[in-house]
Protein backbone atom coordinates (compact mmCIF):
# COMPACT_ATOMS: atom_id res chain seq x y z
CA UNK A 1 0.00 0.00 0.00
CA UNK A 2 1.16 3.37 -1.15
CA UNK A 3 1.90 5.49 1.98
CA UNK A 4 -0.19 8.64 2.77
CA UNK A 5 1.83 11.68 1.76
CA UNK A 6 3.39 13.78 4.77
CA UNK A 7 1.63 16.62 5.46
CA UNK A 8 3.14 18.17 8.55
CA UNK A 9 0.65 20.33 10.92
CA UNK A 10 1.55 23.75 12.25
CA UNK A 11 2.20 22.82 15.66
CA UNK A 12 4.54 19.72 14.12
CA UNK A 13 6.03 22.47 12.16
CA UNK A 14 7.05 25.18 15.44
CA UNK A 15 8.27 22.04 16.79
CA UNK A 16 10.76 20.67 14.39
CA UNK A 17 11.85 24.51 14.06
CA UNK A 18 12.54 25.09 17.85
CA UNK A 19 13.09 21.61 18.90
CA UNK A 20 14.53 21.18 22.37
CA UNK A 21 15.84 24.91 22.11
CA UNK A 22 16.16 27.27 25.17
CA UNK A 23 14.60 29.93 22.93
CA UNK A 24 11.50 31.27 23.31
CA UNK A 25 9.78 29.11 25.41
CA UNK A 26 6.61 31.45 26.41
CA UNK A 27 6.38 32.42 22.91
CA UNK A 28 6.62 28.66 21.56
CA UNK A 29 3.70 27.32 24.02
CA UNK A 30 1.33 30.28 23.64
CA UNK A 31 1.76 29.14 19.76
CA UNK A 32 0.71 25.87 20.70
CA UNK A 33 -1.80 26.88 23.08
CA UNK A 34 -3.31 28.79 20.31
CA UNK A 35 -3.09 25.96 17.52
CA UNK A 36 -4.90 23.15 20.01
CA UNK A 37 -8.04 25.49 20.69
CA UNK A 38 -7.89 26.22 16.81
CA UNK A 39 -7.83 23.01 16.12
CA UNK A 40 -10.62 21.50 18.59
CA UNK A 41 -12.78 24.49 17.90
CA UNK A 42 -11.96 26.64 15.44
CA UNK A 43 -15.48 28.65 15.35
CA UNK A 44 -15.65 28.64 19.27
CA UNK A 45 -16.92 31.96 20.39
CA UNK A 46 -13.29 34.10 21.00
CA UNK A 47 -12.49 36.96 22.80
CA UNK A 48 -12.34 40.34 20.85
CA UNK A 49 -9.53 42.47 20.82
CA UNK A 50 -11.07 44.84 22.65
CA UNK A 51 -14.44 45.71 24.61
CA UNK A 52 -17.39 45.80 21.85
CA UNK A 53 -20.26 47.87 20.98
CA UNK A 54 -21.85 44.97 19.59
CA UNK A 55 -22.05 41.26 19.57
CA UNK A 56 -23.68 40.53 16.26
CA UNK A 57 -24.48 41.99 12.85
CA UNK A 58 -27.16 41.88 10.17
CA UNK A 59 -26.36 43.26 6.87
CA UNK A 60 -28.86 43.70 4.90
CA UNK A 61 -28.14 43.98 0.82
CA UNK A 62 -30.26 45.57 -1.48
CA UNK A 63 -28.90 44.45 -4.94
CA UNK A 64 -29.34 46.61 -8.15
CA UNK A 65 -28.18 50.61 -7.03
CA UNK A 66 -30.78 52.19 -5.16
CA UNK A 67 -31.12 55.60 -5.96
CA UNK A 68 -29.88 57.70 -3.04
CA UNK A 69 -31.14 61.08 -5.05
CA UNK A 70 -35.14 59.13 -4.24
CA UNK A 71 -34.20 57.58 -0.88
CA UNK A 72 -32.15 58.73 1.91
CA UNK A 73 -30.35 62.15 -0.12
CA UNK A 74 -33.53 63.66 -1.94
CA UNK A 75 -32.64 66.45 -4.33
CA UNK A 76 -35.06 69.38 -5.06
CA UNK A 77 -36.16 68.93 -8.83
CA UNK A 78 -34.22 70.48 -11.26
CA UNK A 79 -33.92 71.22 -14.72
CA UNK A 80 -31.94 71.60 -17.30
CA UNK A 81 -28.32 70.26 -17.71
CA UNK A 82 -25.11 69.40 -14.84
CA UNK A 83 -21.97 71.46 -14.95
CA UNK A 84 -20.87 69.13 -17.99
CA UNK A 85 -23.55 70.22 -20.02
CA UNK A 86 -24.05 67.09 -20.89
CA UNK A 87 -26.90 64.60 -18.40
CA UNK A 88 -30.34 66.26 -17.97
CA UNK A 89 -31.14 66.73 -14.77
CA UNK A 90 -33.63 64.85 -12.59
CA UNK A 91 -34.32 65.70 -9.17
CA UNK A 92 -36.14 63.60 -6.60
CA UNK A 93 -38.90 61.41 -8.34
CA UNK A 94 -40.57 61.18 -4.99
CA UNK A 95 -41.69 63.78 -2.35
CA UNK A 96 -39.95 63.90 1.19
CA UNK A 97 -40.47 65.31 4.84
CA UNK A 98 -38.32 65.19 7.58
CA UNK A 99 -37.91 63.05 10.53
CA UNK A 100 -39.81 64.97 13.41
CA UNK A 101 -37.89 64.26 16.50
CA UNK A 102 -34.34 64.31 14.80
CA UNK A 103 -34.87 66.00 11.08
CA UNK A 104 -33.24 63.55 8.70
CA UNK A 105 -35.05 63.92 5.58
CA UNK A 106 -36.77 60.70 3.58
CA UNK A 107 -38.61 60.43 0.61
CA UNK A 108 -42.17 58.63 0.74
CA UNK A 109 -40.70 55.59 -0.76
CA UNK A 110 -39.48 55.16 3.01
CA UNK A 111 -42.32 56.24 5.71
CA UNK A 112 -41.39 53.62 8.42
CA UNK A 113 -38.33 53.79 8.22
CA UNK A 114 -38.29 57.52 8.15
CA UNK A 115 -40.53 57.41 11.47
CA UNK A 116 -37.79 55.54 12.31
CA UNK A 117 -34.75 57.75 11.82
CA UNK A 118 -34.06 58.64 15.31
CA UNK A 119 -32.24 55.48 15.72
CA UNK A 120 -30.17 55.35 12.25
CA UNK A 121 -27.80 56.75 11.46
CA UNK A 122 -27.37 57.78 7.39
CA UNK A 123 -24.01 58.26 5.79
CA UNK A 124 -24.65 60.12 2.55
CA UNK A 125 -21.19 60.50 1.41
CA UNK A 126 -20.51 56.99 0.60
CA UNK A 127 -18.00 56.32 -2.37
CA UNK A 128 -18.23 52.72 -4.38
CA UNK A 129 -15.53 50.21 -5.01
CA UNK A 130 -16.77 50.42 -9.02
CA UNK A 131 -19.36 51.23 -11.42
CA UNK A 132 -20.08 47.58 -12.44
CA UNK A 133 -22.39 45.75 -10.56
CA UNK A 134 -20.40 42.33 -10.14
CA UNK A 135 -17.34 44.41 -9.25
CA UNK A 136 -19.27 46.75 -6.86
CA UNK A 137 -21.67 44.33 -4.71
CA UNK A 138 -18.02 41.85 -4.58
CA UNK A 139 -16.48 45.39 -3.14
CA UNK A 140 -18.87 46.07 -1.05
CA UNK A 141 -18.63 42.56 0.56
CA UNK A 142 -15.15 41.78 0.37
CA UNK A 143 -13.03 45.38 0.10
CA UNK A 144 -12.10 43.95 -3.56
CA UNK A 145 -13.95 44.50 -6.52
CA UNK A 146 -11.32 42.77 -9.05
CA UNK A 147 -9.67 39.85 -7.03
CA UNK A 148 -11.60 37.23 -5.29
CA UNK A 149 -10.99 37.56 -1.08
CA UNK A 150 -13.03 37.06 1.62
CA UNK A 151 -15.87 38.08 2.58
CA UNK A 152 -16.97 40.45 5.74
CA UNK A 153 -19.34 37.51 7.47
CA UNK A 154 -16.21 35.36 6.98
CA UNK A 155 -13.94 37.83 7.90
CA UNK A 156 -15.60 38.19 11.51
CA UNK A 157 -16.58 34.26 12.07
CA UNK A 158 -12.94 33.56 11.26
CA UNK A 159 -11.96 36.80 13.89
CA UNK A 160 -14.69 36.11 16.81
CA UNK A 161 -16.29 32.26 16.43
CA UNK A 162 -20.02 31.70 17.17
CA UNK A 163 -22.17 31.95 20.16
CA UNK A 164 -23.80 29.07 19.33
CA UNK A 165 -22.34 25.78 17.85
CA UNK A 166 -26.07 24.80 16.51
CA UNK A 167 -25.69 27.01 13.91
CA UNK A 168 -23.12 28.49 11.36
CA UNK A 169 -21.51 31.25 12.13
CA UNK A 170 -22.63 33.40 9.37
CA UNK A 171 -25.89 32.75 7.45
CA UNK A 172 -26.76 34.62 4.29
CA UNK A 173 -30.78 34.66 3.51
CA UNK A 174 -31.19 35.07 0.12
CA UNK A 175 -34.02 34.09 -2.28
CA UNK A 176 -31.93 34.94 -5.42
CA UNK A 177 -28.09 35.49 -5.37
CA UNK A 178 -26.91 39.13 -5.67
CA UNK A 179 -24.82 40.33 -8.48
CA UNK A 180 -21.09 38.49 -7.76
CA UNK A 181 -23.14 35.34 -6.84
CA UNK A 182 -21.95 33.05 -3.96
CA UNK A 183 -18.27 35.25 -3.74
CA UNK A 184 -20.34 37.51 -1.64
CA UNK A 185 -20.29 35.14 0.98
CA UNK A 186 -17.28 33.11 0.02
CA UNK A 187 -14.37 32.22 2.71
CA UNK A 188 -12.10 32.47 -0.05
CA UNK A 189 -8.88 31.66 1.39
CA UNK A 190 -9.82 31.68 5.16
CA UNK A 191 -10.99 27.91 6.53
CA UNK A 192 -13.82 27.09 4.49
CA UNK A 193 -16.29 26.49 7.79
CA UNK A 194 -16.13 30.25 7.83
CA UNK A 195 -17.80 30.50 4.18
CA UNK A 196 -21.81 31.88 4.35
CA UNK A 197 -24.50 29.06 4.71
CA UNK A 198 -26.69 30.25 2.72
CA UNK A 199 -30.74 29.62 2.99
CA UNK A 200 -33.34 30.03 0.70
CA UNK A 201 -37.31 31.36 2.03
CA UNK A 202 -39.69 28.86 1.41
CA UNK A 203 -41.33 25.70 3.38
CA UNK A 204 -38.11 24.10 3.46
CA UNK A 205 -35.42 26.80 4.07
CA UNK A 206 -32.61 24.83 4.21
CA UNK A 207 -32.59 21.48 2.01
CA UNK A 208 -32.25 17.77 3.54
CA UNK A 209 -32.31 18.81 7.28
CA UNK A 210 -34.80 16.42 8.03
CA UNK A 211 -33.09 12.82 9.21
CA UNK A 212 -33.59 9.96 7.03
CA UNK A 213 -34.09 7.51 10.36
CA UNK A 214 -36.38 9.01 12.79
CA UNK A 215 -34.28 6.61 15.45
CA UNK A 216 -32.16 9.53 17.14
CA UNK A 217 -30.00 6.88 18.84
CA UNK A 218 -29.42 5.31 15.89
CA UNK A 219 -27.74 8.15 14.07
CA UNK A 220 -26.19 9.26 16.76
CA UNK A 221 -23.78 5.69 16.38
CA UNK A 222 -23.84 5.97 12.72
CA UNK A 223 -22.59 9.19 12.95
CA UNK A 224 -20.33 8.28 15.64
CA UNK A 225 -18.68 5.78 13.71
CA UNK A 226 -18.21 8.31 10.61
CA UNK A 227 -16.82 11.06 12.75
CA UNK A 228 -14.18 8.61 14.28
CA UNK A 229 -13.40 7.71 11.03
CA UNK A 230 -12.96 11.21 9.45
CA UNK A 231 -10.88 11.73 12.40
CA UNK A 232 -8.28 9.12 11.82
CA UNK A 233 -8.19 10.54 8.05
CA UNK A 234 -8.04 14.19 8.79
CA UNK A 235 -5.02 13.32 11.62
CA UNK A 236 -2.47 12.67 8.73
CA UNK A 237 -3.86 16.14 6.62
CA UNK A 238 -3.91 18.51 8.66
CA UNK A 239 -2.96 20.91 6.53
CA UNK A 240 -6.11 20.32 4.52
CA UNK A 241 -8.59 22.92 5.17
CA UNK A 242 -11.38 21.43 2.85
CA UNK A 243 -11.45 18.15 4.55
CA UNK A 244 -11.68 19.63 8.12
CA UNK A 245 -14.29 21.97 6.99
CA UNK A 246 -16.40 19.09 5.30
CA UNK A 247 -15.71 17.20 8.92
CA UNK A 248 -17.13 20.66 9.98
CA UNK A 249 -20.50 20.91 8.20
CA UNK A 250 -21.38 16.96 8.91
CA UNK A 251 -21.44 17.81 12.83
CA UNK A 252 -23.10 21.44 12.16
CA UNK A 253 -25.73 19.74 10.22
CA UNK A 254 -26.45 16.70 12.55
CA UNK A 255 -27.02 19.80 15.31
CA UNK A 256 -28.69 21.89 12.91
CA UNK A 257 -31.51 19.01 12.46
CA UNK A 258 -32.81 20.53 15.63
CA UNK A 259 -31.68 23.99 16.10
CA UNK A 260 -32.29 24.51 12.16
CA UNK A 261 -36.06 23.74 11.70
CA UNK A 262 -37.03 25.99 15.14
CA UNK A 263 -35.01 28.66 14.11
CA UNK A 264 -37.41 29.28 10.68
CA UNK A 265 -40.06 28.51 12.11
CA UNK A 266 -42.08 32.01 12.58
CA UNK A 267 -45.21 30.26 13.04
CA UNK A 268 -44.60 30.43 16.97
CA UNK A 269 -44.29 34.12 16.66
CA UNK A 270 -47.64 36.36 18.47
CA UNK A 271 -50.09 38.07 16.38
CA UNK A 272 -48.51 41.42 17.06
CA UNK A 273 -45.15 40.38 15.88
CA UNK A 274 -46.44 39.52 12.47
CA UNK A 275 -48.63 42.79 12.41
CA UNK A 276 -45.67 44.58 13.69
CA UNK A 277 -43.64 43.44 10.40
CA UNK A 278 -46.33 42.90 8.28
CA UNK A 279 -45.88 39.27 8.09
CA UNK A 280 -48.76 37.05 6.74
CA UNK A 281 -49.62 34.27 9.07
CA UNK A 282 -48.28 31.31 6.46
CA UNK A 283 -45.89 33.19 4.52
CA UNK A 284 -42.43 31.98 4.28
CA UNK A 285 -41.33 34.12 1.41
CA UNK A 286 -41.62 37.53 1.52
CA UNK A 287 -38.62 39.98 3.31
CA UNK A 288 -40.70 40.32 6.02
CA UNK A 289 -40.30 36.89 6.56
CA UNK A 290 -36.40 37.43 6.64
CA UNK A 291 -36.47 40.00 8.72
CA UNK A 292 -38.33 38.16 11.76
CA UNK A 293 -35.77 35.22 11.06
CA UNK A 294 -32.77 37.66 11.39
CA UNK A 295 -34.35 38.58 14.95
CA UNK A 296 -34.93 34.74 15.66
CA UNK A 297 -31.23 33.86 14.52
CA UNK A 298 -30.13 37.12 16.34
CA UNK A 299 -31.44 35.99 19.55
CA UNK A 300 -29.97 32.25 19.19
CA UNK A 301 -26.33 33.48 18.85
CA UNK A 302 -25.79 33.67 14.83
CA UNK A 303 -22.47 36.10 14.75
CA UNK A 304 -23.10 37.39 11.10
CA UNK A 305 -26.74 37.37 9.64
CA UNK A 306 -27.09 38.20 5.90
CA UNK A 307 -30.84 39.55 4.43
CA UNK A 308 -30.43 39.99 0.59
CA UNK A 309 -32.80 41.82 -0.96
CA UNK A 310 -34.07 41.04 -4.29
CA UNK A 311 -37.56 42.77 -4.40
CA UNK A 312 -40.36 41.31 -6.29
CA UNK A 313 -38.86 42.18 -9.89
CA UNK A 314 -35.14 40.88 -10.30
CA UNK A 315 -33.93 43.90 -8.38
CA UNK A 316 -33.49 48.05 -8.03
CA UNK A 317 -31.19 48.79 -11.27
CA UNK A 318 -34.36 50.94 -12.54
CA UNK A 319 -32.65 52.09 -15.88
CA UNK A 320 -35.28 53.19 -17.63
CA UNK A 321 -38.25 53.99 -14.87
CA UNK A 322 -38.00 55.01 -11.41
CA UNK A 323 -41.08 53.79 -10.42
CA UNK A 324 -39.76 50.52 -10.42
CA UNK A 325 -38.40 51.63 -6.98
CA UNK A 326 -42.00 51.71 -5.30
CA UNK A 327 -42.86 48.24 -4.78
CA UNK A 328 -39.36 47.24 -3.76
CA UNK A 329 -38.91 49.54 -0.98
CA UNK A 330 -43.02 49.16 -0.48
CA UNK A 331 -41.79 44.84 0.44
CA UNK A 332 -38.93 46.61 3.07
CA UNK A 333 -39.90 49.52 4.40
CA UNK A 334 -42.33 47.86 7.65
CA UNK A 335 -40.00 44.92 7.97
CA UNK A 336 -36.82 47.14 8.51
CA UNK A 337 -38.14 49.55 10.32
CA UNK A 338 -40.16 46.49 12.75
CA UNK A 339 -36.40 45.19 12.95
CA UNK A 340 -35.04 47.81 14.73
CA UNK A 341 -38.26 48.50 16.59
CA UNK A 342 -38.61 44.60 17.76
CA UNK A 343 -34.93 44.50 18.83
CA UNK A 344 -35.00 47.47 20.61
CA UNK A 345 -37.48 46.47 22.48
CA UNK A 346 -36.47 43.20 23.26
CA UNK A 347 -33.15 45.54 24.70
CA UNK A 348 -30.93 43.65 22.13
CA UNK A 349 -30.39 46.24 19.56
CA UNK A 350 -27.73 47.92 21.31
CA UNK A 351 -25.44 45.17 20.98
CA UNK A 352 -27.20 44.55 17.63
CA UNK A 353 -25.28 46.36 14.65
CA UNK A 354 -27.59 46.96 11.73
CA UNK A 355 -26.08 47.86 8.36
CA UNK A 356 -28.34 48.30 5.45
CA UNK A 357 -26.11 49.23 1.64
CA UNK A 358 -26.41 48.68 -1.76
CA UNK A 359 -23.54 48.60 -4.61
CA UNK A 360 -23.59 52.16 -5.41
CA UNK A 361 -25.98 54.88 -6.14
CA UNK A 362 -27.63 56.05 -9.26
CA UNK A 363 -27.11 59.13 -11.45
CA UNK A 364 -28.52 62.70 -11.32
CA UNK A 365 -29.53 62.63 -15.27
CA UNK A 366 -32.22 60.97 -16.82
CA UNK A 367 -31.89 57.45 -18.62
CA UNK A 368 -34.07 56.20 -20.84
CA UNK A 369 -37.95 57.89 -20.29
CA UNK A 370 -37.93 58.39 -16.49
CA UNK A 371 -34.88 56.02 -15.15
CA UNK A 372 -30.83 56.52 -14.02
CA UNK A 373 -27.81 54.89 -15.14
CA UNK A 374 -25.28 53.53 -12.39
CA UNK A 375 -23.55 56.02 -9.93
CA UNK A 376 -20.39 55.21 -8.03
CA UNK A 377 -19.28 58.29 -6.88
CA UNK A 378 -21.64 58.75 -3.76
CA UNK A 379 -24.67 57.24 -2.57
CA UNK A 380 -26.09 56.39 0.66
CA UNK A 381 -26.30 53.63 3.28
CA UNK A 382 -27.48 53.49 7.00
CA UNK A 383 -26.74 51.82 10.02
CA UNK A 384 -28.17 51.63 13.17
CA UNK A 385 -27.79 49.85 17.04
CA UNK A 386 -24.54 47.99 17.99
CA UNK A 387 -22.94 51.65 18.96
CA UNK A 388 -24.42 54.01 16.16
CA UNK A 389 -24.95 57.20 17.22
CA UNK A 390 -28.49 57.74 15.65
CA UNK A 391 -30.52 60.50 14.49
CA UNK A 392 -27.39 61.82 12.53
CA UNK A 393 -26.18 62.45 8.64
CA UNK A 394 -23.10 61.80 8.08
CA UNK A 395 -21.47 63.21 4.81
CA UNK A 396 -23.09 65.26 2.45
CA UNK A 397 -23.22 65.11 -1.68
CA UNK A 398 -23.37 68.22 -4.11
CA UNK A 399 -26.64 70.01 -4.42
CA UNK A 400 -27.67 67.71 -7.51
CA UNK A 401 -26.48 64.23 -5.92
CA UNK A 402 -23.62 63.82 -8.20
CA UNK A 403 -20.78 64.53 -6.17
CA UNK A 404 -19.14 64.28 -2.52
CA UNK A 405 -19.37 67.92 -0.96
CA UNK A 406 -17.45 66.78 2.40
CA UNK A 407 -16.80 63.42 4.65
CA UNK A 408 -15.88 61.10 1.88
CA UNK A 409 -16.53 57.16 3.57
CA UNK A 410 -15.11 54.09 0.87
CA UNK A 411 -15.75 50.32 1.10
CA UNK A 412 -12.92 49.80 3.49
CA UNK A 413 -13.64 52.72 5.90
CA UNK A 414 -17.06 51.13 6.34
CA UNK A 415 -15.54 47.67 6.95
CA UNK A 416 -13.13 49.41 9.35
CA UNK A 417 -15.83 50.83 11.34
CA UNK A 418 -18.20 47.91 11.24
CA UNK A 419 -15.30 45.86 12.57
CA UNK A 420 -14.53 48.67 14.98
CA UNK A 421 -18.09 47.76 16.42
CA UNK A 422 -17.52 44.14 16.97
CA UNK A 423 -14.12 45.25 18.97
CA UNK A 424 -11.83 44.31 16.17
CA UNK A 425 -8.81 46.44 14.97
CA UNK A 426 -9.11 46.22 10.98
CA UNK A 427 -5.56 46.12 11.01
CA UNK A 428 -4.73 43.18 13.27
CA UNK A 429 -7.01 40.92 12.03
CA UNK A 430 -5.12 39.04 9.24
CA UNK A 431 -4.77 35.72 7.75
CA UNK A 432 -1.78 34.78 6.03
CA UNK A 433 -1.86 33.14 2.93
CA UNK A 434 0.67 33.19 -0.27
CA UNK A 435 3.55 34.76 1.36
CA UNK A 436 1.68 37.38 3.26
CA UNK A 437 -0.91 39.09 5.88
CA UNK A 438 -4.30 39.30 4.36
CA UNK A 439 -6.84 41.59 5.72
CA UNK A 440 -10.80 42.69 4.85
CA UNK A 441 -9.62 47.06 4.64
CA UNK A 442 -6.22 45.49 2.48
CA UNK A 443 -3.71 48.67 3.48
CA UNK A 444 -6.53 50.72 3.89
CA UNK A 445 -9.84 51.60 5.96
CA UNK A 446 -10.16 54.43 8.60
CA UNK A 447 -12.95 53.92 11.40
CA UNK A 448 -15.68 56.64 10.88
CA UNK A 449 -15.55 58.41 14.53
CA UNK A 450 -18.07 60.66 13.81
CA UNK A 451 -20.59 57.97 13.62
CA UNK A 452 -20.24 56.11 17.16
CA UNK A 453 -22.35 56.71 20.03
Amino acid sequence: MKPAPFHPSRRTMIQSMVGGSMLLPGILSELLAEDAARSSDPLAAKPPQFAPKAKRVVFVFATGGVSHIDTFDPKSSKNGRDGNGKDKLMGSVFPSSANKRCGTEVTDLFPHLRDSMEDICVIRSMKSAHFDHTEAAVGMHTGSPTFARPSMGSWLSYGLGTFNRNLPSFIVIAPHLPYGGTQVYASDFLPAYHQGTRVIPGEQPIENLVAKTQQRKIQELELGLTAALNRDHLTLRQDDSALAARIKSFETAFQMQTAGPEAFDVATEDDRTHEMYGLKRGDTKSFAWQCVVARRLAERGVRFIELVDTGSRPNWDSHGEMNEHVPLAKAVDQPLAALIRDLKQRAMLDETLIVWATEFGRTPGKEGKHGRGHHGDCFSVWLSGGGIKGGIVHGETDDIGKSIAREKVDVHDLHATILHLMGIDHTRLTYRHAGRDFRLTDVHGHVVENILA
